[in-house]
């Protein structure tokens, strides 16, 4: 079998489980590469050429038991569908279809209730654009809360749809956070504000650094422990 680029290949463990591996090449890689794709719920196995994919499909085929752990251990995937359940700010809320309007309007409750009336297929878009939209607001106000108790100054806030990490900052000043974060409790949304307000001062993970952090959120190691608890339930969640 000729395995290229882009291709993909189904392995089986010794205990039955099915494991979809994906080939990438990356001419930076110094060695062959297997990472999980979360969001694909697939492995990727990376080769430094073309050449390289036939070793790499059977570095992947001698480690498919070490593979499937991880990715058995997924959370189910949730679509952002009329009916589906997922978190808002840290509280359970359902997505409905049923409303008057255009746009997507949050009924207080319990439960919560997002409204996002419209054609069936577009929902997970236009409540993807809803919860985005959302998460800008409330970590441009955190931002600006905690760069005041800094005394620093964010010259930019963006949402992205990272995987590797729930906020950035550059030298520059520039922050960016992941949309995910507004299903999150509302201290831990706070916290990664503060996380990467306290990188304008520090940019490291120095004691001083974590003092800058605590001077925000004296509760920030029960915060994080949160998000790295939880995370992938975060991630789980997808447009239709």
């Amino acid at each position: 079998m000729i395995i290229d680029k882009g291709d993909k290949m189904a392995l089986v463990t010794k205990t039955g489980k099915t494991v979809n591996v994906r080939f990438e090449v990356n001419p930076k890689a110094r060695r062959l590469i297997l990472r999980l794709d979360e969001r694909k719920r697939e492995a990727v196995a990376v080769a430094p050429s073309r050449k390289k994919i036939g070793e790499a499909a059977a570095f992947a085929r001698d480690r498919v038991d070490w593979i499937a752990e991880p990715l058995h251990a997924l959370p189910e995937p949730v679509a952002l569908q009329d009916g589906a359940q997922i978190m808002l700010r840290g509280e359970p809320c359902e997505i409905s279809l049923e409303g008057t309007g255009r746009l997507p309007k949050l009924e207080i409750g319990p439960p919560l209730i997002l409204r996002a009336p419209g054609d069936s297929e577009t929902i997970g878009k236009r409540v993807e654009r809803y919860l985005r939209k959302s998460a800008k607001s409330d970590l441009s106000d955190a931002v600006i809360r905690y760069c005041e108790r800094l005394g620093v100054e964010a010259r930019r806030v963006t949402v992205k749809d990272t995987r590797s990490r729930w906020g950035s900052c550059t030298s520059d000043g520039r922050l960016a956070f992941s949309w995910r974060l507004i299903m999150a409790p509302n201290e831990v949304l706070e916290y990664v504000a503060a996380h990467e307000c306290a990188h304008l001062l520090e940019m490291n993970h120095s004691p001083a650094f974590w003092a800058h952090v605590e001077t925000c959120r004296p509760n920030w190691k029960a915060e994080r422990k949160w998000l790295r608890q939880n995370g992938r339930d975060l991630h789980a969640v997808h447009a239709a």
